[in-house]
């Protein structure tokens, strides 16, 4: 009997383990995730508090709010005129096609196409140029518009100085990251299945390739203003900078655990969307988008700051040189002057400053996978 009880017993408890478990299974799932929320709500609190005083109303630039320069605009793109000056393109029917065109079985030259550009910037252009040579009779200093200052085209570029430099920091940061790559799988010891030693490389290959997409779209829209070319030029600096922090934080902290690389990034990540949706959808905010910005520039100059005066890295001079320059560069951003000649701008100076250091940056991020790689091999050999 008592051996029968007892077989009972345990058929009895080996029916209800499982259940048992499953309940401590599913107790433990909602208390990780509650904790999980927790720590998300936490990182969501403190980067509000970290970003609030960058918060603020902003408006419309000051040149594209004067009701002369609007009208101005409004009268060319309906009569396609401005003085002399006549855009064909501005000729556009209900269907949305130009009433006014070549001859049929002719086809215009590309660079002509290319040189007359779109209604909407020819009239905004030469509306603007026309208001400030008015202001320029009152004696009174020149004005952004749509968040720009007033630029001389040079061959119909808008901007010449800043896209000559943006196509060289585009150059750059292309040779730096091919340069990169080589070391990484040509030079340096690989593990099994080709497999850098350097946990931070694919991290660093993201970031080459944000690189390229934001200088890129940059030089594009230097050459010539136009509505998706500035969003895709803002989405893509935003993006940069937001990745770049992330990537601050998780080499600083020598983060390797793949769990923590997720959940570090996952409140910078819904921020950085939130606000590309924003500019996206409800308004193309300029200031609030350059206070977004300096705001993640200063997190991230911050965090390698601190890194860099704490750590042994053979390379932290480096790193401590691009810090410093940085920092003063975003000062040109800061205090943002009109363009000397209608050319050079405190922006056109910023993307000069940061050619040479985007050199030296790729190069401490050679030095970076090398010491890293050094280092994990001895620690292998010692536990051999």
């Amino acid at each position: 009997m008592f051996s029968m009880f007892t077989k009972r017993n345990l058929i009895r408890s080996s029916d209800r383990q499982p259940s048992f478990i499953t309940f401590l299974s599913t107790k433990a799932g909602l208390m990780f995730r509650r904790t999980s929320i927790k720590m998300l709500n936490c990182y969501v609190i403190a980067f509000i508090l970290v970003f609030s005083p960058f918060i603020a109303i902003s408006n419309a630039s000051a040149g594209d709010a004067d009701p002369r320069y609007r009208n101005c605009v409004e009268q060319c793109e309906g009569s396609g005129c401005i003085g002399k000056r006549y855009f064909p393109n501005c000729k556009i029917s209900a269907d949305e096609v130009p009433v006014i065109g070549p001859p049929w079985g002719m086809v215009e030259p590309l660079y002509a196409r290319w040189k007359k550009g779109h209604c909407k910037s020819n009239c905004q252009y030469y509306c603007m140029i026309n208001r400030e040579k008015e202001r320029e009779l009152l004696n009174k200093d020149p004005e952004k518009y749509h968040g720009k200052w007033p630029f001389k085209r040079i061959y119909g570029i808008q901007d010449p100085a800043s896209m000559v430099f943006s196509s060289l920091n585009l150059v750059m940061h292309f040779h730096g990251w091919m340069s990169f790559f080589t070391l990484i799988y040509n030079k340096l010891p690989l593990k099994a299945r080709k497999r850098p030693y350097y946990e931070y490389a694919s991290l660093w290959h993201i970031y080459g390739l944000l690189s390229l997409n934001s200088w890129f779209w940059s030089a594009i829209f230097h050459c010539r203003y136009c509505e998706l070319i500035e969003k895709l030029d803002y989405f893509s600096a935003v993006a940069l900078l937001g990745y770049s922090l992330i990537l601050a934080i998780l080499r600083s902290f020598n983060v390797k655990d793949e769990a923590t690389r997720v959940m570090i990034p996952a409140p910078l990540i819904s921020f950085v969307a939130t606000h590309i949706m924003y500019l996206n959808f409800f308004k193309l905010d300029h200031e609030w988008s350059l206070k977004v910005c300096l705001a993640m520039t200063v997190a991230q100059l911050a965090t390698w700051a601190i890194w860099g005066g704490v750590s042994h890295h053979p390379s932290r001079w480096k790193l401590r040189f691009v810090v410093l320059i940085s920092g003063l560069a975003m000062c040109l951003q800061i205090y943002d002057f009109p363009p000397y000649e209608g050319i050079l701008d405190a922006q056109a100076l910023r993307h000069a400053i940061t050619v040479p250091l985007t050199y030296l940056w790729w190069s401490f991020i050679r030095d970076d996978a090398t010491f890293l790689t050094t280092e994990r091999l001895k620690n292998s050999k010692k536990s051999k």
